[in-house]
């Protein structure tokens, strides 16, 4: 594993984060290594007998993934070449293709260091969801709840890896109506393609209850939901057509140019197709 530091940035840092915070470090979970990751490291080093210097080498990797039995076991839910092979075939898609949209659109890794799969939740949607349910979100808007329940959009409350499902948890228990587990689980994306929970039925899901335990079962079950999820809303034929715009808009919406992921999926592709 790469030597991590203050200041450090880069995908290994997000997954150093998911750990600590998965071990209970209220860390902001990212791809960059700040001041609070530096004194979640330097009191894990106190605690586990290394020299407290706040950098993440050989020995204090060592220790940390040591705390985590169930990394290793993680191996067997990743995706391999034959399941996007058989993804490409079930579409009738060209596997370099395929590739390319799974590097680009995939936020890497499905899963976090405990097992659980990847989620994100998302207040403002939560609000929404209480809407269809018939509920008055304003009647439990308050400084108690502010962090997972809110009328627009923030990425201030975000607290990634674990912490994602303590504001989960929290917005499930805010009242014991069953209304409020399901809105609050639909109001989450989940696993390595951050489909949206309220997404499960018109992706031929049989409940939310039934979505959720696939996405705990292996990065495999993400990549069908993504397909469903393309499927329904016919951005296959853009694969198809490597119509890299169309497709990219379709699914990152409008602000897709912005952040350039046709770009990037042309290149993957490229590369892949050589």
């Amino acid at each position: 594993m790469q030597t991590l530091r203050y200041r450090s940035r880069g995908p290994e840092v997000q997954y150093l984060e998911e750990i600590l915070s998965g071990l209970g470090y209220d860390i902001i979970v990212s791809n960059y290594f700040d001041m609070k990751t530096h004194e979640a490291v330097m009191d894990f080093q106190k605690k586990n007998d290394l020299v407290v210097d706040g950098i993440v080498g050989i020995k204090t990797w060592t220790k940390i993934l040591a705390k985590n039995p169930t990394v290793l076991g993680q191996h067997s839910k990743l995706l391999s070449e034959q399941d996007l092979i058989n993804f490409a075939i079930e579409y009738d898609l060209e596997l370099a293709a395929v590739k390319a949209v799974n590097e680009v659109e995939s936020s890497g890794k499905g899963f976090l260091p405990d097992g659980r799969a990847k989620i994100l939740f998302e207040g403002h949607v939560f609000w929404r969801q209480l809407k269809k349910l018939g509920i008055d979100p304003g009647n439990y808007a308050n400084e108690e709840t502010k962090d997972v329940l809110y009328s627009k959009w923030t990425r201030s409350h975000y607290k990634g890896g674990a912490g994602e499902y303590l504001r989960l948890q929290k917005a499930a228990e805010i009242n014991h109506n069953p209304g409020f587990k399901e809105a609050a689980y639909k109001s989450a994306s989940w696993g390595a393609f951050q489909i949206m929970g309220y997404h499960c039925d018109s992706l031929g899901y049989s409940s939310i209850d039934d979505f959720v335990a696939k996405m705990q079962l292996h990065e495999r079950e993400h990549l069908k939901a993504f397909g469903k999820f393309l499927a329904v809303n016919n951005l296959i034929k853009y694969l198809k057509e490597k119509n890299w715009a169309k497709f990219a808009r379709g699914y990152n919406g409008p602000g897709y140019a912005q952040n350039k992921y046709d770009i990037k999926m042309q290149r993957a592709y490229e590369k892949y197709s050589l």
